[in-house]
């Protein structure tokens, strides 16, 4: 958990050193600098913004860095500098680390804004990336795996982009290389399955809370990006002319999706049913005792806005207990502390996205949890309810950016 929080030159921030505890409530008027603190502990987690990728897009005017700084509250220490041209300096527990997934590990950040609410109707970047947050923090085998597909696919991705006929020593290459994507792909698509099927029971569990009535229409599905019954380079190199005549790979783990489905019924004609090569499907049916086809109608194309709001959030808040109860089954310590990690969850401006039952039944479940919360609002309406929920919570006020806590 982040004891001590301290930013230099983000934003409209300059200096911040704030004192934090379980919950913390920031309030302020838009543009005031309150998204900005979610964004500094989004950084020092994942070593980006979720607003701009570009440093000199978030790191003050006239400024070289940007700086932030968590002290947690077994006495670990994380920080990061940005420079204006992307340099970046990573350091644990004072010591300079190279890789931005070891504060990742220390720092797990779960970020629930608007602009994850229009998720479903997003490409599918934005959906594979929630279960690959959760597929980092379960499987320690999955990010070297990761990293090392990604750069194969760069280079393979690059030479398609330089020609549309390829000589013999390129084909030798282009071929070594696909049969490294194909070793790592097996891998990656394991550990997103089993993470996914453990997903599913949590998924239910919130479906059923936040959209009761839907319950039993709702499903969710993983499709891999490719048919995992068939080597990856197999598939490569038959699809081969085509990615050259586009210049890029359309297959792989790079492509994999999640997908919310709606069934309208119990009726299920043949043609409804999508012929997905690498597909696993689970309800959030009760217990999931019936399991349901994929169907090809979207959620998205069936709930409302307030409802695939709901969806998401369900989506999000799943993630949590999932995360939790892995590190407690699996005595899940990090190689560089024995202490285990709190998860951070950064609520920004839900009071604009949720309505009241929805922020009642977010926030009872986040408080029953061993999290810690930061949360935005324009106002301090929320206030009444934070203070039911938690014991231990702060308020701060933002004005011009300058934060200060309430007395």
């Amino acid at each position: 958990m982040i004891e001590r929080l301290q930013i230099s030159n983000l934003r409209n921030l300059t200096q911040v050193n704030l004192q934090s505890t379980v919950c913390n409530v920031i309030i302020g008027a838009n543009g005031s600098g309150k998204t900005s603190l979610l964004e500094a502990i989004f950084l020092l987690s994942r070593g980006k913004s979720f607003r701009h990728h570009q440093p000199k897009r978030y790191i003050q005017h006239h400024q070289n860095n940007t700086t932030v700084y968590a002290r947690l509250n077994d006495s670990r220490t994380l920080a990061i500098q940005k420079q204006a041209d992307a340099t970046t300096i990573l350091r644990l527990n004072q010591a300079t680390v190279y890789n931005q997934s070891i504060l990742t590990e220390q720092l797990p950040t779960l970020l629930i804004d608007p602009s994850t609410m229009d998720m479903l109707e997003q490409g599918s970047a934005s959906r594979r990336q929630l279960l690959d947050w959760l597929v980092f923090h379960m499987k320690q085998g999955f990010h070297p795996q990761w990293v090392a597909y990604q750069r194969l696919l760069k280079q393979r991705n690059s030479l398609l982009k330089k020609t549309r006929q390829l000589t013999q020593v390129q084909l030798a290459e282009l071929k070594s290389w696909d049969k490294g994507l194909s070793n790592h792909a097996a891998l990656i698509h394991h550990y997103r399955e089993q993470v996914f099927t453990e997903w599913q029971p949590y998924f239910a569990k919130s479906v059923l809370q936040l959209l009761p009535s839907y319950a039993e229409q709702l499903s969710l599905s993983y499709n891999a990006g490719y048919d995992t019954n068939v080597a990856l380079d197999v598939q490569l190199n038959e699809r081969l002319e085509q990615d050259l005549q586009l210049g890029y790979t359309r297959i792989g783990n790079h492509r994999a999706d999640i997908h919310v489905h709606w069934r309208s019924d119990n009726t299920v004609r043949s043609d409804d049913v999508v012929d997905s090569q690498a597909t696993i499907t689970a309800s959030s049916d009760h217990e999931m005792k019936t399991k349901l086809p994929v169907l090809k109608e979207q959620a998205a194309n069936v709930l409302s806005r307030g409802e695939k709001k709901l969806l998401i959030t369900a989506l999000r808040l799943s993630q949590l207990p999932l995360l939790l109860n892995d590190n407690k089954d699996s005595a899940s310590f990090d190689n560089h502390s024995t202490s285990r990690v709190t998860p951070v969850v950064l609520l920004d401006d839900i009071t604009a996205e949720l309505d009241d039952r929805a922020i009642g039944i977010l926030l009872s479940n986040l408080a029953q949890l061993p999290c810690q919360v930061f949360m935005t609002s324009l106002t301090d309406d929320i206030i009444p309810l934070v203070n039911e929920l938690w014991t231990t919570s702060k308020l701060f006020h933002v004005k011009q950016g300058q934060i200060l806590a309430a007395d």
